[in-house]
């Protein structure tokens, strides 16, 4: 199952500047594990804003719960998340 998933980290920001580094460091860490496991399929960043936009791939919404509270920031974001459906246009040969 496909999901839209919106974070927004700007209250990392508000942690002192070498718990915001750590933070962050780890958090790439664990971003580049959830990509190489094929979680995280496609992720952008939001200009001018201290937030990201990606499709996440799970079986359902517990395995996302799982995956989104194994993020670092987790504490200090605010996550959106929408369900995705196809399209019956992508189904067409």
């Amino acid at each position: 199952m496909d999901f839209l998933v919106r974070v927004d980290g700007s209250r990392v920001y508000e942690l002192p500047a070498d718990e915001s580094a750590a933070l962050i460091e780890r958090e790439r860490v664990r971003g580049r594990e959830l990509m190489a496991a094929g979680v995280i399929r496609q992720f952008w960043r939001i200009p001018g804003r201290r937030g990201n936009i990606g499709i996440w791939s799970a079986a359902d919404a517990d395995e996302l719960e799982a995956a989104l509270t194994s993020l670092p920031v987790w504490p200090y974001a605010d996550i959106e998340v929408t369900p995705l459906a196809r399209h019956p246009m992508t189904a067409m040969s």
